[in-house]
């Protein structure tokens, strides 16, 4: 067969998708990965064939556009349909310690309306879309495998008669949007139906939810995160890939205290994206813990904080080399992230972001999971984290031994998920039974 990954312009995104088109690789098929201009160093690191679609993404300065308004706060019934819950813009944004529900509260439809302006303007103009299309009509896959919001491949599975998987990166909250807005989509119109279906019928194809949720759907989670009912999933082990990258010396020294890692992840860094924690409170958090402290932020991110004697500051360092050392970590949710510490059996803290729609996107899902299973603490979203907050979480995960004897019984269940080996031939059968037969 052949298989076209389609991404998005964050390395994050793409870094879900490597171990799964290698194993289809190893397997003995072609693989190509296409994503826009500003992915094209990022792809030829992961030692894939790639192909660039698109015009090149001012993606700082359209991200900054996109940062919440000053649109109306209205107030909206809570999800158990009992008192207020609280204020809420039409994007959905809350603070506090949200509950996956809470994702489109008060008006799902503006939050589809602003998801799909959002996908439109940022990531995949219309150049993108006539760019993939040209090219897989040339390549002719058997199979495009799409990031949830890389729609422009779903647009070209349909015009070669490719069959169409989605990959997430963590909850499906697509699907989550869609099955909420389902009812009303006749009356109040259809925002991805208005900007896909001229695209389509360009090409001599029409819309339908298809080209949303695609035929399948590929999920690297874990069974016990959170995702909509009624969606044909294919669950597969999270194997994360950090990038190209050496591991410094002293990470693979034993420390002389237990070892705490702090991250921000890749996605909001590379894009100089606001609405994460404090680094202030972050650093004072950790000030006078007994243990050693690795902090992956840059000097961007540091600014004018002044490091605790017990804190490193390293830019980057791979986390799948750093987490074996580790006995707690501290993130916002990143996939990456939260995949190394299970299958290092790391006890977690996620501190979901704030910007825009972010913590619907899988760190709510993670933080509730974790905890649920005692594996990890939940102390609030970025918005709303204080320092000694932060601080006695902490202290908790490190102090009782049940966080690191759960993280253990976790690390055990995720092995036992299919590895990205394993669903090759499930993937197979299903791109048989979906793609057209070719004249």
């Amino acid at each position: 067969m052949r298989i076209l990954f389609v991404t998005n312009p964050f390395r994050a995104h793409l870094y879900v998708q490597v171990p799964l088109a290698w194993a289809l690789r190893g397997a003995g098929h072609e693989v190509c990965v296409a994503g826009p201009p500003d992915m094209a160093e990022a792809i030829a690191h992961t030692g894939l064939p790639g192909v660039s679609v698109g015009e090149v993404l001012a993606l700082e300065e359209k991200m900054a556009q996109a940062a919440p308004s000053d649109a109306p706060i209205r107030m909206a019934q809570g999800a158990s349909g009992g008192e207020p819950a609280g204020p809420c813009d039409p994007r959905g944004l809350r603070t506090g310690k949200s509950v996956q529900s809470d994702y489109g509260w008060g008006d799902p439809h503006i939050e589809l309306e602003d998801f799909t302006a959002g996908v439109r303007a940022v990531f995949f103009p219309d150049s993108a879309f006539e760019d993939l299309v040209e090219f897989a009509r040339a390549w002719r896959p058997d199979l495009i495998v799409t990031d949830p919001t890389a729609f422009p491949g779903a647009v070209a599975a349909r015009v070669v008669g490719a069959a169409h998987a989605r990959m997430l990166w963590s909850v499906d909250r697509v699907a989550q949007l869609r099955a909420a807005c389902r009812p009303r989509l006749g009356a109040e119109g259809d925002p991805m139906r208005d900007w896909l279906q001229p695209i389509l019928e360009r090409h001599g194809c029409g819309f339908d939810e298809e080209t949303v949720l695609g035929q399948w759907t590929i999920s690297p989670s874990p069974p016990w995160i959170w995702q909509p009912e009624g969606m044909h999933y294919l669950p597969v082990r999270n194997m994360a890939f950090n990038g190209p990258s050496i591991t410094p010396r002293w990470v693979h020294e034993r420390p002389a205290r237990r070892r705490v890692c702090i991250t921000q992840g890749l996605s909001h860094r590379d894009a100089t994206i606001g609405g994460g924690s404090s680094t202030h409170d972050l650093l004072e958090a950790v000030a006078g813990l007994d243990v050693e402290v690795i902090a992956t932020l840059n000097a961007d991110q540091l600014g004018s904080a002044t490091l605790p004697d017990n804190v490193r500051a390293v830019d980057f360092v791979p986390l799948n080399s750093l987490l074996p050392t580790c006995s707690a970590l501290v993130h916002e949710g990143g996939t990456g992230a939260f995949a190394g510490a299970l299958e290092h059996a790391v006890p977690q803290i996620v501190v979901p972001n704030d910007f825009k729609v972010e913590k619907w996107g899988g760190p709510l899902a993670m933080a509730h999971g974790l905890e649920r299973r005692g594996a990890g603490v939940y102390v609030g979203n970025s918005g709303t984290l204080t320092a000694d907050a932060l601080h006695d979480g902490l202290k908790l995960l490190l102090e009782d031994p049940s966080y690191a004897e759960n993280a253990a019984r976790i690390r055990t269940e995720v092995r036992m998920m299919p590895s990205p080996n394993d669903i090759v031939p499930a993937l197979e059968k299903l791109t048989a039974e979906h793609r057209v037969p070719r004249p």
